[in-house]
């Protein structure tokens, strides 16, 4: 993996907005590959609300789509959501949701409360620096023979020897600080150059679509939904990204525990990229998903 696509530096002020809080959590990431689902296990660093740090099992390319299920609590679900790889530097990765719930940001804020996680603002700890003491010794408690003068250069040169180990441990305070923040600065800072560039997806009609899908997942039924007999069409817009991953889902009708059901399945859903002029471009379209008893 190049090492330009990993981190890229920042030197201006943070632009967090959102606090995380360390998490050393269980946590699976699976990835599309060749149409197959792969899930590389890891545990978590850091967790906030628009993304993770985790440190895992193998390696990720930044810009491609998966899903995360961190295990926050073991009486909790799994925190479940698509996100995008953001960056991948050795065994750190850093993941930004895609779309995440209100009901997942309440939960991750819980959770966070309940388990009485530190928060981190705007950067790791710095590294410890042992504290200074320079005590004045008088002349005549000199332990050595020279006199006064040679007392006060002995002195001199301790001082100037603490302000030197002083220097290089804030050096290396400051390495570790600029490592963390340009990751999560690459994590946290949105994904607004990419939208800039990006272009109005073209829409293409169902058939079209259907016609390209190469992998299918069926939703599962909720089990709320069939205690109460809800069923029917679930239809959806969906856009599908230029390698023919599902980028986003938005349900356009039915109830929402039918509807989030459908959503969670369609992100695994892949078609053969769409082609204009031979280029594959981004698309939006739109499926229908039946739940029947």
């Amino acid at each position: 993996m190049a090492s330009e696509a990993q981190v890229r530096e920042w030197t201006g002020p943070s632009r967090r907005r959102v606090p995380r809080f360390r998490a050393a959590a269980p946590v699976d990431v699976t990835v599309m590959r060749s149409g197959v689902p792969d899930k590389v296990p890891g545990r978590s660093v850091n967790v906030c609300e628009r993304g993770i740090a985790a440190m895992l099992a193998g390696e990720l390319e930044p810009g491609q789509t998966v899903e995360v299920e961190l295990m926050l609590s073991p009486e909790a679900e799994p925190l479940r959501a698509n996100a995008t790889v953001k960056y991948h530097d050795k065994l750190r990765c850093g993941f930004e949701f895609v779309e995440i719930s209100a009901e997942q940001r309440v939960a991750i804020r819980d959770w966070a409360k309940e388990a009485k996680a530190e928060t981190e603002v705007g950067a790791i700890p710095h590294a410890r620096v042992n504290r200074v003491v320079v005590k004045h010794i008088p002349a005549s408690q000199s332990s050595f023979g020279g006199g006064g003068s040679s007392g006060r250069r002995g002195k001199k040169s301790s001082l100037i020897a603490w302000i030197v180990v002083v220097m290089l441990a804030a050096f290396v305070t400051g390495v570790f600080w600029w490592r963390w923040t340009s990751g999560w600065e690459e994590l946290e800072s949105g994904r607004k150059g990419s939208n800039s560039a990006s272009t109005t997806p073209l829409k293409v009609p169902t058939d079209a679509m259907q016609k390209l899908l190469v992998h299918r997942v069926d939703p599962i039924y909720p089990a709320d939904a069939r205690q109460q007999n809800l069923q029917g069409i679930i239809a959806l817009d969906i856009v599908v990204g230029p390698d023919g991953s599902v980028a986003s889902t938005r349900a356009l009708n039915g109830p929402d525990v039918l509807a989030r059901a459908a959503m969670d399945a369609l992100r695994w859903w892949k078609f053969q990229p769409y082609r204009v002029n031979g280029e594959p471009v981004t698309v939006e379209t739109t499926v229908a998903v039946e739940f029947k008893r």
